[in-house]
């Protein structure tokens, strides 16, 4: 199929040959045969002349696209901010490790409580976050800043802001601490 899409293409780039233009082709795998049918317009539908604006045609305003956009955006730290953070003796934040239990008894960043992504997806992460919080600053990390920044969304989502470790406890290992395990 992507060999027939492909010679297709080099038709009509080339404007050689015929194409299916107006044409389906059906493929029967099954008993290795095709079969043409020919597609006709309808006359009474306009012409497309120029692709539609896709956000106003499902109803999204641009305004609440920035919007959401905005709400998607989130800060982020490097892990030598956070190393300065943390050697600066700060005792307003909590770092916390959004991995599997598993993961943090491989490898952690001292300081650091685990609440798995798995617990903020519900109601009691989510508590749980904001009980440890106590107006303190909120930074998460992970692996690799995926996870945490999915589960910032979350929090963001319940009145809660946090900054993503960038890199995660990876960049950690490589930066700052080389006596950290990878996995």
């Amino acid at each position: 199929m992507g060999i027939i899409q492909a010679t297709e293409t080099v038709k009509l780039v080339l404007g050689k040959g015929r194409t299916l233009s107006g044409r389906l082709l059906l493929y029967n795998s099954l008993d290795m045969t095709f079969r043409e049918l020919k597609l006709q317009p309808n006359p009474e539908r306009p012409v497309i002349e120029k692709l539609i604006d896709y956000e106003q045609f499902c109803g999204i305003p641009q305004a609440k696209a920035e919007e959401a956009k905005k709400q998607m955006e989130m800060s982020e730290m490097t892990v030598q901010e956070l190393k300065q953070l943390l050697d600066s003796g700060a005792e307003d934040f909590v770092l916390i490790d959004v991995r599997n239990p598993h993961e943090y008894e491989i490898a952690k960043i001292p300081g650091s409580v685990l609440i798995p992504l798995s617990e903020i997806e519900q109601t009691a992460g989510v508590n749980k976050v904001k009980e440890l919080l106590n107006g303190h600053r909120l930074v998460a990390h992970c692996k690799m800043g995926g996870r945490s920044a999915k589960a910032l969304g979350i929090l963001k989502e319940a009145g809660i802001d946090g900054i993503n470790v960038k890199g995660g406890i990876a960049a950690w290992s490589q930066e700052i601490d080389p006596s950290v395990p990878q996995y």
